[in-house]
């Protein structure tokens, strides 16, 4: 398998890598750097020399962003002897116009890394990749020159000098590929490194993860509402107009007794919508916040609940998380622990909720058993928090849930 870096490729076998295009691509690597960093030398220096007239001073401050286009082809040089991608770490500029792109551009931290790393290039390292290759390449082709055209040297001396410049061939390519390897790793350290492109991939991640979250709880409200609105009170009106016409009918007769019945379905599917909803999103949770939701929940619940939670509103989706993620807990002790009390508390703290589920049951629950508290971490997770489980054997159970929680309505 072919290797992906010139920094690898110097580490295998030495008959494989000089035989290989590694060598000239470092080479390549080299001569065009010290091209680059001659060109940027020569610009700097006629802008200077022109500064005394307002075109030099245009130059002059152009080449505050000489290093962005620098970069660019730093970043397409690293090619040669790094296949690995490069990315550009600079922001996209979503509206249009040279000035809200300059603008964008100067506050940018990356910009200034850009132009230091261009000042270093065309002052010190292009040089040290002329002089690499000068004195590597030079030294070879001066014996092999001296060996071949000198005249009064005699056979046995040409002999000596075409020997040592063969044999120091491997010696100065490796000289050059060590440098090399060395400089792209500067470079993609400086113009692209991987920290911050794993950064930025994880950022993306986050975003469209929140993005996703505030996109199903919006189509959960939407649901709620169309049931809450809709077949909700199409079930209400069925029932009513079921009593009316139960009223019109015989008492004791088999018609009455099947409107009756009629009616007793129509109450019972009007209540397993109501739980439906519930479940969906409940409209206490909206209307009056986390804390009387949960009392709701509680006074439902099979098993007796104390509560304790902060009555200040805060951010739907956090509320949304919260209450469904104490929902799932309190379910896992009735179906799992086997108690006989259990306390729901919270304090907001640091920007943070701090949530407590403890019940005096049977202990050893284990998210690994599926009981539940896996997806419940997985909830957790979407607005970056976290789950810890104390639960051993015997010793009752004790879950936190912290849930960041950076503004308050």
């Amino acid at each position: 398998m072919e290797s992906s870096t010139l920094r690898v490729a110097v580490t295998r076998s030495p008959i494989r890598f000089l035989l290989s295009w590694w060598p000239w691509r470092a080479i390549a690597y080299l001569a065009t750097g010290a091209a680059l960093g001659a060109l940027t030398a020569a610009v700097v220096a006629i802008a200077a020399l022109l500064s005394i007239y307002i075109v030099g001073l245009v130059l002059l401050a152009a080449c505050l962003l000489m290093g962005i286009p620098i970069a660019r082809w730093e970043r397409a040089r690293l090619r040669l002897v790094d296949e690995e991608p490069t990315f550009d770490p600079h922001s996209r500029v979503a509206e249009r116009g040279w000035r809200v792109w300059l603008r964008t551009r100067l506050r940018e931290r990356v910009t200034w890394r850009e132009l230091g790393y261009a000042v270093v290039n065309a002052s010190i390292l292009c040089w040290i990749d002329a002089l690499v290759l000068v004195l590597c390449l030079g030294t070879v082709f001066f014996g092999v020159e001296v060996s071949l055209t000198e005249p009064g040297v005699p056979t046995h001396y040409r002999i000596i000098f075409v020997l040592a410049s063969v044999a120091f061939l491997p010696v100065a390519t490796y000289i050059i590929a060590a440098w090399a390897a060395g400089r792209a790793e500067i470079a993609r350290a400086v113009l692209s490194p991987r920290d911050a492109e794993l950064d930025r991939m994880l950022n993306e991640v986050t975003l469209s993860r929140s993005a996703l979250a505030a996109a199903f709880d919006a189509e959960r409200r939407r649901i709620e509402r169309d049931l809450h609105d809709g077949a909700q009170q199409r079930l209400i009106a069925l029932s009513m107009s079921l009593g009316m016409a139960k009223l019109d009918v015989p008492a004791g007769s088999a018609a009455a007794e099947q409107v009756g019945d009629a009616q007793q379905q129509a109450k019972l599917a009007l209540q397993d919508l109501r739980d439906l909803i519930r479940g969906i999103h409940p409209q206490v949770l909206a209307e009056r916040g986390l804390a009387a939701a949960v009392d709701d929940v509680a006074a439902r619940s099979p098993i007796p609940v104390d509560v304790q939670l902060p009555i200040r509103r805060m951010p739907a989706d956090v509320e949304s998380t919260a209450y469904f993620a104490v929902c799932e807990a309190l379910a896992n002790v009735a179906r799992h622990a086997g108690a006989s009390r259990v306390s729901v508390s919270g304090r907001l703290a640091e920007s943070t909720l701090f949530l407590d589920v403890t019940d005096d049951g049977s202990g050893g629950a284990d998210p690994a058993q599926g009981t539940g508290l896996a997806g419940l971490g997985h909830r957790l997770a979407v607005l970056g928090g976290t789950m810890m489980l104390d639960s051993p054997a015997g010793g009752g159970t004790r879950l936190r849930m912290e849930i960041p929680c950076r503004h308050f309505a």
